[in-house]
């Protein structure tokens, strides 16, 4: 299964990020999204699961979408929250599931800024921003699970 992965739109969505999510089959939002209609025009292309970030605090988005979330796809278990960080400080608090599972993959953004980074077994992805650059340039990520197993891509968007 191949799943889009944005954040940090704050109400802008790149023209690109269609363009480079194009085919996937769901796409997370990992919020500071500003505007509802973001999630309209990436649900033309597949639907959306989003949570809210810091800057949809005291929203509509903030009441319509939860601060994180946990899905299961393909037997992989993927957290997603909007504040992350250091994988290597992440890693060792790790939130777990109702069962006791940690995630397979933990999901962020805030800090506009791509990472892919394997630590400890758990594969740590934040996509950047797809729509409001602060020095890195726009980028989001394409998610692959299948049989328990993810990897993911950052992809550089033209501005």
């Amino acid at each position: 299964m191949e799943i889009g992965v944005v954040s940090d739109t704050h109400g802008r969505l790149a023209p690109a990020a269609l363009t480079a999510l194009a085919g996937v089959e769901l796409i997370l939002h990992a919020g500071d999204i500003g505007h509802e209609t973001i999630l309209n025009r990436l649900a033309i292309i597949a639907p959306v699961l989003a949570i809210h970030g810091n800057t949809d605090e005291g929203t509509a988005l903030a009441r319509a979408y939860p601060a994180h979330r946990w899905i299961e796809r393909e037997g992989v278990v993927i957290y997603m929250t909007h504040i992350g960080g250091q994988p290597r400080h992440l890693v060792q608090s790790l939130p777990k599931t109702v069962d006791n599972r940690a995630p397979q993959v933990y999901i962020f953004g805030h800090s506009h800024r791509p990472l892919y980074e394997m630590y400890n077994g758990v594969l740590f992805l934040n996509p950047g921003t797809a729509g409001a650059p602060r020095g890195a340039g726009l980028s989001v990520a394409r998610l692959t699970v299948a049989n328990g197993q993810a990897r993911a891509a950052i992809i550089e968007l033209e501005r």
